[in-house]
């Protein structure tokens, strides 16, 4: 057992530090600090003893030496059952340091600000704090590390049951979480520094890029029940996703869940409209806007109901007790929204093995990052896709007929969803709703004919978006067999010219967009 009975306290952020430390006086413990922290106790009633008090040894160097000495690292460092450094400690005056409090400067949170600059960054990198950090987690058979305020409260208590001591097994945990916190700190700064071009300006992929993953939950298996899983998040993503999302009720998640509710909920971020996405396995299977949403749902349901079934389910807006309603009659694997009302909790509580996840709320944009790709010995990075809203901005009508309004707002629709399905991808739609889907196939005219086998709509008169080129006009001749009167892909094959003379053949408007959106 640890006993406490003297504590460093430097930290950045403050929240619950005063509270915390006049806990820890509640069992006799002597606190030293430094600088902004010491006066922020003081202010809050804690008795503070200067860390250049204790050391004999003023701070320095703008602050930038402060508990850099080896009387805070021997009391620190110090093993309690070993005579070889209690003796050292006796000779040079060294006193045991119990417990260390430390959170570090915000270097994050200070380049994610626009228009910072590099000395300011410089600036933002901590020494000393780290270095404690590193010290007390080497040492925690008699040394307690204390990195997050959340900690706070558990501590506290964990103090009062053992009369001012802290367990092994807890100085452990504290120590791991510590040594994750303090790579995390490091890894941000490797990125960022590394990311500097040779002329000072800021690139996005760095000479060496460390990720940094916090375990949020072990999964029951992997893809498979023979693999074992667990579901990784990387703290500090702002915009909204599966992995910043909450699980309101239901079954435990599974790995391919996680996978889909992905898909699902990325796919529908894309639409400013009321929107609902279904997906099976990857890819949509059913999407649709309309005014409202049980309305959406119906209508991207109706693309494909013997897919949807078994399925995910993701809304851009909050779901509401008619929604709820038509959720809860079928089988459903998980549904995630920004929302749910009261009601509508009620309503899916009566389907207890449905995952129900709530997301942080949508703004309406998609943020940019970095996508990554894992291959078997490295990784694929580059930017997300987050390009759709402006693809028609330059888009060039290449056959004799021009698209109607309708059919292109239909087009931009189809085109919109076409981004999320794996390619090859087809989606043949009308305004507003998805009719056929052709995903993942390895020629494009078989996408177009599943398209059109998959369609429970009818596809006569409907639109069809394509994530790339048509190589040959095969494609435009089966979707002319099954109604399509316009189309939207990117242009860029050697055969462009017999792929718009096919077109204008069969009467069908073609705009070329000159933007792909492979999902591979």
């Amino acid at each position: 057992m640890n006993k406490i009975r003297r504590v460093i306290i430097s930290v950045s952020d403050k929240e619950g530090i005063s509270n915390f430390a006049k806990g820890l006086q509640d069992y006799d413990v002597e606190i030293l600090s430094t600088g902004g922290t010491a006066k922020w106790l003081r202010d809050g009633g804690v008795e503070v003893k200067d860390i250049s008090e204790f050391t004999g040894f003023p701070e320095i160097l703008g602050g930038r030496v402060k508990t850099l000495h080896p009387v805070i690292h021997g009391g620190i460092l110090a093993l309690r059952n070993d005579e070889v450094h209690i003796g050292q400690m006796k000779e040079n005056g060294i006193e045991p340091i119990d417990m260390v409090v430390v959170n570090l400067y915000p270097f994050e949170e200070v380049i994610r600000k626009s228009g910072v600059s590099l000395a300011e960054a410089i600036e933002n990198i901590d020494i000393g704090g780290p270095t404690m950090l590193r010290a007390a987690a080497k040492n925690y058979h008699f040394t307690s590390i204390v990195t997050h305020p959340e900690d706070y409260k558990d501590i506290l208590k964990e103090l009062k049951k053992n009369k001012g001591g802290i367990t092994p097994e807890t100085n452990f945990r504290l120590a791991v979480k510590a040594f994750s916190y303090v790579a995390r700190y490091d890894a941000a700064i490797s990125n960022y520094l590394g990311a500097i071009e040779a002329d000072g300006s800021f690139g996005k992929f760095p000479s060496s890029m460390t990720l940094h993953l916090e375990k949020r939950m072990k999964l029951r298996y992997g893809e498979n029940p023979h693999q074992e899983g667990s579901f990784y998040v990387m703290p500090g993503v702002e915009d909204p996703c599966v992995s910043n999302s909450a699980q309101v009720q239901g079954k435990e998640l599974s790995l391919n869940n996680i996978y889909d509710t992905d898909a699902a909920f990325e796919a529908v971020k894309d639409f400013s409209e009321t929107a609902c996405v279904i997906v099976k396995h990857n890819n949509p299977c059913g999407v649709a806007t309309d005014e409202s949403l049980v309305g959406a749902f119906l209508k991207a349901r109706e693309c494909d109901p013997v897919s949807a079934f078994g399925g995910i389910v993701a809304f851009n807006r909050e779901v509401d007790e008619v929604t709820a309603s038509e959720l809860a009659n079928m089988f459903l694997e998980v549904v995630i929204a920004p929302g749910y009302s009261e009601k509508a909790l009620q309503v899916l509580a009566s389907k207890g093995n449905l995952r129900v996840m709530k997301s942080p709320a949508l703004d309406g944009h998609v943020k940019p990052g970095l996508d990554f790709k894992k291959v078997v010995g490295g990784a694929l990075i580059q930017d997300r896709d987050t390009g759709v809203e402006n693809d028609f901005r330059n888009m060039k009508v290449e056959t004799q007929r021009q698209p109607t309004d309708e059919e292109l707002e239909a087009l931009k629709f189809a085109w919109k969803v076409c981004k999320h399905v794996k390619s090859n991808a087809i989606v043949f739609a009308r305004k507003g709703q998805t009719v056929g889907i052709g995903a993942g196939q390895m020629s494009r005219v078989d996408s177009v004919k599943i398209a059109t086998m998959k369609a429970a709509i009818p596809t006569k008169g409907a639109v069809l978006a394509s994530d790339a080129f048509f190589p040959f006009r095969d494609g435009i001749d089966e979707a002319a067999k099954a109604g399509i009167t316009a189309i939207a892909q990117p242009g860029g094959s050697i055969r462009d010219s017999e792929i718009v003379a096919a077109a204008d053949e069969h009467g069908i408007a073609m705009v070329f967009t000159g933007v792909r959106h492979f999902k591979h």
